[in-house]
């Protein structure tokens, strides 16, 4: 498997939009409404509070995208906050360890000292395995916070790790 991490340019938007449409039709990660249309998609993912996008490319084609920006503006900058999304058809693979590793990397280039994930939604179980396993710790937990969409109210965890 060829895998490049980059950047993402604003064309590679049409490449992306699958992998969100995807993970956020599933209701059970992501508070995006799972009806999100393409612009507002667009502004959500790629737009906004000093965000950078990076795809992650399996032999050429876009198989997860990411985000990384400050966790909050102004005296909170120094804590970066990200998001994954790894397309259906590239799961089990491996590629979301190493596209995390990449992005956590990515961030200590930037500057920040920690890394803060709001609201890791408790039930999945796979996803918090994964932070764990890269030293992230979960810090609080916040009862009912996300309308999972099979569970209903379900907790999401807070989670921190320093960088």
């Amino acid at each position: 498997m060829n895998v490049v991490f980059r950047r993402a340019a604003e064309e590679d938007w049409s490449s992306i939009w699958p992998i969100f449409t995807a993970v956020v039709a599933g209701g059970d990660t992501y508070a995006y409404s799972p009806d999100t249309g393409f612009d507002e998609g667009r502004h959500l993912w790629m737009e906004g509070d000093g965000r950078e996008v990076f795809v992650a490319q399996v032999d050429d084609v876009v198989a997860g995208t990411a985000y990384l920006r400050p966790n909050q503006p102004g005296l909170g900058d120094h804590v970066a906050n990200a998001g994954w999304m790894i397309s259906p058809t590239h799961r089990g693979l491996g590629l979301g360890r190493s596209f995390a590793e990449y992005v956590i990397e990515e961030a200590k280039a930037a500057g920040y000292l920690a890394m803060q994930f709001n609201a890791v939604v408790a039930s999945n179980e796979a996803e918090i395995r994964l932070w764990r396993s890269l030293s992230f710790e979960i810090v609080g937990t916040v009862p009912d916070a996300f309308r999972h969409t099979d569970l209903g109210p379900t907790a999401v965890h807070v989670m921190h790790r320093p960088l």
